[in-house]
């Protein structure tokens, strides 16, 4: 049996007093889990839901790649442009109109896409949990859900781009523990619809997946339980969209999973230690979520 290795986390806020500290709260639940993956990691914040959309880009010489960036893309699709940059990371905020020409003019520019959507940003990178999160400043950050994983390379180089979350729609993530046996049978039928993926990550086809279903009219829901009948393999999946947060397991599950939920929200973990310091955690339902089963929450 395969050595069981990465840390998954989750947070979806029901009570809004509490957006303030979900990016503290997120980091905190990440950094409990580093010895479970200390390559890489990564959080997925759902903040406040802006009038355009939000574009998350990486690159390994911000110092260069980010001069001038936004007056480019400005000029190039005729929209204004905000940018926001935190480390080897930007968010470049424009009108939803004009996203399509400048994910094109990100791509040729050689910058790594993270993600787009409304109201969700993805920061990852090589490197330790506490580490990741002081670079982008991820405790100063609020919202309402989000989700996060600490990476164990055991079938690829460690990268950035190995790191999960993975996005592959708009305001929609997925982080993954666990191996899927039949991803690449899956991503030539996931290409004959249009559907792409960037990487070689088997995570990755799990969210163009999910990502394709919801797009064909699936809801979270369905999409989650599609997982079951078409991927194979062993894997814990926590995925965030733009109003839900979802979870579900293989029927096998032999990787580690505990839900709490409390009356302000519902977390996720690979490991209860993830959760000490959350509050109210001590009168919370606490379960291990059921194999073959979907949890999700919407607002």
């Amino acid at each position: 049996m395969e050595k069981d290795m990465c840390g998954i986390v989750g947070l979806f806020l029901k009570n809004d007093a509490l957006r303030p500290r979900l990016g503290g709260m997120l980091t905190d639940m990440l950094v409990a889990m580093t010895d479970r993956g200390p390559d890489s990691a990564g959080i997925a914040i759902y903040g406040e839901e802006g009038e355009g959309v939000k574009i998350t880009v990486q690159s390994d010489t911000p110092e260069t790649d980010f001069a001038g960036l936004a007056e480019a893309l400005a000029a190039g699709t005729g929209a204004e442009v905000a940018m926001k940059a935190a480390d080897t990371h930007a968010v470049l905020t424009l009108p939803e109109a004009a996203a399509p020409a400048a994910l094109a003019a990100l791509e040729a520019r050689g910058l790594r896409i993270m993600g787009a959507g409304k109201a969700m940003e993805i920061y990852k990178e090589v490197g330790l949990p506490r580490d990741v999160a002081e670079r982008f400043g991820i405790r100063a950050m609020g919202g309402s859900h989000g989700i996060g994983h600490t990476r164990m390379a055991t079938e690829s180089a460690v990268t950035t781009l190995g790191a999960h979350p993975f996005s592959t729609a708009d305001d929609q993530c997925l982080v993954h523990n666990g191996s899927l046996s039949n991803h690449n049978q899956m991503r030539r039928k996931l290409a004959k619809k249009g559907v792409m993926t960037r990487t070689e990550n088997d995570t990755e086809v799990g969210a163009a997946y999910i990502s394709s279903r919801i797009a064909e009219g699936a809801t979270l829901g369905e999409a989650l339980e599609g997982t079951l009948e078409d991927l194979d393999g062993f894997f814990t999946f926590v995925t965030g969209t733009k109003t839900g947060f979802g979870v579900v397991r293989d029927p096998i599950a032999c990787k580690p999973a505990v839900m709490a939920e409390t009356p302000d929200y519902v977390a996720f973990a690979s490991e209860y230690r993830a959760f000490a310091d959350l509050p109210g955690i001590e009168a919370a339902r606490v379960w291990e979520p059921e194999p073959a089963t979907v949890y999700f929450w919407e607002r």
